[in-house]
């Protein structure tokens, strides 16, 4: 596989210069259909974090069963609706004043763009803004979807820590001192439940904690809903839930209006555990060998593109074509050298071209100003990512 792989992404960049991105279209449509499969008819939100790269999230979205961006920044969200976007729900909560602003002034970004609160230092600036610009600005409620096990001080919580609201009673005071604010209107709640999301079915206890989630959220989720609708009277708008890695199991809730996914169109190294999809890797960077050291060992330039989490082996790139070659564990993916070493450095000549594989999606793209598109063993385009555009959000 790897060197059909390898010689097909060397066809396709020939006489392009490394180090460079490459996204396999082929594979990026069939992730795409099989998370509208997984998701049985519910609509899809893009997680544009997973993405950053405004040609791919239009390309998802031009696909039947996705609708609308899950943006990680309100300065990338304005900067989306300005690009014809109509519907962007924050991840994420923000205090960027300015943005905030100009969110308030302009009735459009106001209509389309809905903000993340889950606490009243939040829901203050959102105010403040929109009695400033003069256009109501709408919130969502970001629920934790963690796993909470036992009772009293001896709870074992599993899962992310992202928000204080998390029993519905937590939902429904909350809920109703936003919908008093002038200016603001509660159009949804989400759920993010991290641990059947984000950790792949690795063992027998994982996917136990994840069926014990799956069945305490489906149960705790739509007492939320019933009770933040209590609280301001009106029908929410939306209910979203899940990740790429829980989009079925998300979607299968009949509280849930809405699924997101970001990751699952590219693949990265991270979701390669999953049991519940076929990984079709679809994001790639390729390397070019500089130096032959010693026997065994091979130097490629670049490559120092760690993802974020635990500072893990878990985070670091995988180079997978040609096959039989690693990282060396005491320098690992270099800041401008990325030393391999390894059976697969004996067919590798100075020039020759490693392709890796990065451990998350969307981050990679910071380090890249373009993505070269492939099909098969054709150079399709080449589209800029957030960063070529003169945009980084953080």
């Amino acid at each position: 596989m790897s060197t059909t792989l390898g010689a097909r992404l060397d066809a396709a960049t020939r006489g392009l210069p490394a180090p460079l991105a490459v996204v396999d279209l082929d594979a990026f449509e069939a992730n795409a259909a099989d998370l509208v499969r997984r998701a049985r008819g519910v609509p899809i939100r893009v997680a544009s974090k997973s993405v950053r790269v405004r040609h791919l999230v239009a390309a998802a979205l031009a696909t039947p069963g996705f609708a609308g961006v899950m943006a990680y920044s309100l300065r990338e969200a304005l900067w989306l609706v300005e690009n014809g976007v109509d519907d962007v729900l924050m991840g994420y909560p923000t205090v960027d004043t300015a943005a905030l602003l100009e969110l308030g002034r302009d009735a459009r970004a106001a209509a389309a763009v809905t903000l993340m609160v889950d606490h009243a230092g939040q829901v203050d600036r959102a105010q403040r803004a929109a009695a400033a610009g003069g256009n109501p600005i709408g919130v969502c409620l970001d629920i934790d979807a963690s796993l909470r096990v036992g009772v009293g001080r001896a709870v074992l919580h599993l899962g992310v820590r992202r928000s204080p609201l998390h029993t519905p009673r937590q939902a429904e005071v909350f809920a109703a001192a936003v919908a008093r604010r002038a200016g603001l209107e509660v159009r949804g709640v989400m759920f993010y439940e991290a641990q059947v999301a984000g950790l792949p079915d690795s063992d027998a206890l994982v996917r136990a904690v994840k069926r014990a989630s799956v069945r305490e959220l489906d149960r705790r989720r739509a007492r939320v809903v019933d009770a933040v609708q209590q609280a301001t009277g009106e029908p929410l708008r939306l209910v979203n839930s899940g990740g790429s890695g829980s989009v079925g199991t998300s979607a299968a809730d009949p509280a849930v209006t809405e699924v997101t996914a970001g990751s699952g169109l590219l693949v990265p190294t991270l979701f390669d555990g999953y049991r519940a999809f076929e990984p079709r890797p679809a994001a790639f960077f390729g390397l070019d060998v500089v130096r032959l050291p010693g026997p065994g060992f091979a130097t490629a330039f670049g490559g120092g593109y760690v993802a974020s989490g635990p500072a893990t082996r878990s985070r670091l790139p995988r180079p997978v074509s040609p096959g039989g070659l690693t990282l060396t564990p005491r320098e690992g993916a270099g800041e401008v050298q990325t030393p391999l070493r390894g059976s697969g450095v004996a067919g590798l000549s100075v020039g020759d071209r490693v392709w890796f594989r990065h451990a998350k999606a969307g981050e990679v793209y910071e380090r890249f100003p373009e993505v070269h598109l492939v099909r098969g063993e054709r150079l399709e385009r080449t589209v800029p990512t957030y960063r070529g555009e003169g945009r980084t959000f953080g």
